[in-house]
């Protein structure tokens, strides 16, 4: 299967056809997979729906490298440091599949990169080296081919200097930054912003006390004067993305789909609107594994979108962490 024919799913049938048809081959090439797979007593030859294929926990990709073969991988991100000092690493041999899919997911969902000026405000990711998420801003900010657009660090004021020039032009303007980052930029400099979108990517963690999502979108639609704040949802592990137009109703692209666990027995999926842990298909991973059982909690919405509730309290996978080292 080429992999790149994921970004011409078109309905759900074939979605579930290419999901089945990776699902196997990544039994058969990706030793860590199949292994989890036999460990937990599941047999390719007796998968036929989406409903049966295992989920990998996603602490694999802290203590094993998640591949299908042993082809050498064109480049490898990593998350930012844990308590414990373990980081996941995502070992990618073919970034043009990354880039295809956060290309062709911005575009279906906010258009054209040149349509806009794109600020980034992702100083915990700038300050250190393989992070997905800078290198997708990057080649956004690049595609914009606006002059202005660019990153920032930690010199705000140089920022607020910059929004409220593009302002008074009328600009379009995508302001991406991380959670903490926005609110220091909101309280130090409030500016009423007609003409920018303000996406926050999460990321409180060790920086400011954690704010529950509806009072950190209230702070920071007062300090901007928007009405709505954009978040994205990604991850080290994924090669594609969810976005969130401010609702907190998350939406992804065809080539991905969220599905929710039952929190005391990982094997079973919860119906739309109960909550519980949150299964991602991303068959972006073609070389790595497409079926990862994260440490977020959420709600599968009717319209197909779903929720982000927030995290396992231990970050464990209950049932699920077999060969968890």
């Amino acid at each position: 299967m080429d992999p790149k024919r994921i970004f011409r799913i078109k309905n759900e049938d074939d979605f579930k056809a290419a999901a089945i048809s990776i699902f196997h081959y990544q039994y058969e090439n990706n030793r860590v997979y199949r292994q989890f797979c036999d460990l937990m007593g599941v047999l390719s030859k007796d998968i036929s729906s989406i409903e049966q294929i295992p989920y990998l926990p996603i602490e694999f990709f802290k203590s094993r490298r998640i591949t299908c073969d042993t082809a050498r991988e064109e480049i490898v991100f990593s998350s930012s440091g844990t308590t414990s000092g373990q980081t996941s690493k995502h070992f990618v041999r073919d970034v043009s599949l990354y880039k295809k899919s956060f290309r062709e997911s911005f575009r279906r969902f906010y258009g054209k990169p040149e349509e806009y000026c794109i600020l980034a405000l992702l100083p915990s990711y700038l300050e250190r080296e393989g992070s997905s998420l800078i290198y997708m801003v990057n080649d956004l900010i690049e595609s914009s081919g606006n002059p202005d657009s660019g990153f920032y660090l930690h010199n705000l004021p140089d920022l607020a200097e910059k929004l409220n020039t593009l302002e008074a032009r009328e600009t379009p303007v995508l302001l991406i930054g991380v959670s903490y980052a926005l609110l220091d930029l909101a309280e130090s400099h409030p500016m009423k912003l007609r003409n920018t979108i303000v996406m926050e990517t999460g990321g409180m963690k060790g920086r400011k006390k954690e704010l529950i999502r509806e009072d950190l979108h209230k702070r920071l639609c007062d300090g901007f004067g928007v009405e709505s704040i954009h978040s994205e949802y990604g991850m080290t592990e994924l090669l594609s993305q969810a976005y969130s137009k401010g609702s907190g109703i998350f939406q992804a692209p065809p080539w991905m789909k969220i599905l929710i666990r039952s929190t005391e027995d990982p094997l079973s999926l919860q119906p739309t609107g109960r909550s519980g842990g949150i299964n991602i298909i991303d068959l972006a991973n073609f070389h790595s594994c497409s079926f990862i059982a994260t440490q977020d909690l959420g709600r599968l919405q009717p319209d197909g979108g779903f929720e982000v509730l927030g995290r396992f309290d231990n970050a464990d996978i209950r049932g699920c962490n077999l060969m968890v080292t």
